[in-house]
Parts: C-alpha cells; sequence; structure tokens
C-alpha cells in the first residue's frame, strides 16, 4: 500500500496551504473535517427529505436527462437512492454551493476557469445507501469519474469530485475506497485496469476513507474509487453523501430537454 490509512486530515479555509495542495498533487486526494457543523448536516439532510418526498409525490423518474434512481428504506418504505441536480430543487442545497471554501478548490483543477458545475454533468448529486432487501445502492463499484469525457470523445479535462459525507462511517460499514496515485496513470490504465462498475472486489492498494458526519473528501476524476458495500444489514448500514463536480473548460448547463447520457445507461449495474 502506498499510503498509511492515518493519512493527514485538514480543514479547508478560504485558501489551500502548500501542504494541502503537495498532498493532492502525489496521492489525488483530500479529506478535511468539519467542513459542515452537526446542526448543518440535520438541517441538509432534512432538504433532502423534502426534495424526496416531492419527487415520490410527483413520480419524477429523471432530472435534466438523468434518471432517478428509487429503493426501499429499512421499513419498506419507497425512497430515493441517487438524487441528481438536488440543488435546483430546494434552495437550502442551492445556498450550500454557494460557501466560499469550495473556490480555494479551484486551483487544484490547473485552470483559470474553476467552477462548481451545479447545472452541469449531474449537478448535486445525493448517494443514499443502505443494505436491506429491496435496496437498489448499497455499493459501487471501480470507476473513474472522467470515463464520461472519454465516452463522448473528447479529451479529458479537468475534474474534482467533492464530497460532503452525511454520515459517521468506519471503513467496517463498507464505504468510499481510493487508490491513491491513479489520477497520473496511464490513459490505457485509466480505460482498463479495472472493470468499470462491475468489479467491486477489494484492491491490494486502495485505502478506506473514513468519515465523520461533515467531513468533505476531494478526489481528482481521474482516480480510481468505489465504494464498498456494507457487512451490516438494516439502519446500521446507512450511508448519505452529496457529491459535486468542480470543472473547468466550456460552459455545459443541463436542462429538461437534455439526453440520457450514454454513460448513465449502466446504472442499472449499480446495485
Amino acid at each position: 500500500m502506498s499510503l498509511p490509512t492515518d493519512y493527514p486530515r485538514f480543514t479547508l479555509g478560504l485558501a489551500l496551504s502548500a501542504e494541502q495542495r503537495a498532498f493532492f498533487a502525489k496521492h489525488g486526494f483530500l479529506h478535511f473535517r468539519g467542513f459542515a457543523a452537526p446542526e448543518h448536516v440535520q438541517r441538509i439532510l432534512r432538504a433532502t427529505q423534502q426534495v424526496q418526498a416531492k419527487w415520490l409525490a410527483e413520480g419524477v423518474e429523471k432530472v435534466n436527462g438523468v434518471p432517478i434512481k428509487y429503493g426501499h428504506d429499512v421499513d419498506g418504505a419507497r425512497i430515493v437512492q441517487r438524487f441528481a441536480f438536488a440543488s435546483q430543487h430546494h434552495e437550502g442545497l442551492h445556498e450550500l454551493l454557494q460557501d466560499p471554501r469550495f473556490r480555494a478548490l479551484f486551483p487544484l483543477l490547473e485552470a483559470e476557469d474553476g467552477r462548481v458545475g451545479e447545472n452541469e454533468k449531474d449537478g448535486l448529486v445525493v448517494n443514499h445507501y443502505v443494505n436491506v432487501d429491496g435496496s437498489e445502492f448499497s455499493q459501487m463499484g471501480w470507476h473513474t469519474d472522467s470515463l464520461r469525457d472519454v465516452f463522448y470523445g473528447k479529451r479529458i479535462g479537468p475534474m474534482l469530485n467533492v464530497g460532503l459525507h452525511l454520515d459517521c462511517n468506519q471503513a467496517t460499514n463498507g464505504g468510499l475506497r481510493v487508490i491513491p496515485g491513479t489520477h497520473r496513470q496511464s490513459l490505457h490504465k485509466m480505460l482498463f485496469r479495472k472493470k468499470y462498475y462491475k468489479d467491486v472486489s477489494d484492491d491490494p492498494d486502495e485505502i478506506a476513507i473514513e468519515t465523520e458526519a461533515g467531513d468533505l473528501t476531494v478526489h481528482d476524476g481521474r482516480m480510481w474509487h468505489r465504494v464498498a458495500r456494507s457487512p451490516l444489514t438494516g439502519e446500521a448500514s446507512r450511508r448519505r453523501v452529496m457529491y459535486v463536480p468542480i470543472i473547468a473548460g466550456k460552459y455545459q448547463p443541463k436542462s429538461e430537454a437534455s439526453p440520457t447520457p450514454f454513460y448513465l445507461r449502466f446504472l442499472h449495474l449499480v446495485k
């Protein structure tokens, strides 16, 4: 393993330190403690529940061309397990993305026009993992976020995937795994090192990202990562995390008229 599990956890301010930038350049990710206070985390969770209630009542199947993934909770109730563009449907989630600390991450793109992709790609995504009968979302196999550029025949653009973790999660409960340094791999390895989404096996070079509620993680879009299934079931297996891309280049917002992206045709493989 190239990096110990006791890697440094940082605090995100209005600018990155030289140490933080050097760590990201070498390993491809950063982990910040306490980005959101406990009461803010609870407000965010209530906001996602309000969006969920609205979408369930209206039978929403897609948002801006992106399929919404539904499943069942521990009590058998139908829930949304993968939201897309959630901040377009709740003012509180939109306000979250205006936090000036996100701008501190822009230099990691090594581009002049960094921005929070609130209206691009899949926007603010909320993933709700729970391991019960009827759940459609308990893990996610190995993948890189930059594959979508390859699908569209485009040059791979700079991208960060920024995750706000809404539950405390130990490695023994599954969760995010990354392979440090793979953001500097060749294109061939980015395409063929793993079977995208189908491969859910352990990797000898992976490390587990253990989070507290309110932690923020950032990883390079070219990095191999996965979400491991919890060995637990029921309430103990619950993990909720929201992701938003930070990107550069041509502004490409999505709308209700947007087609379903090709790569999302594989969403059914994610269970």
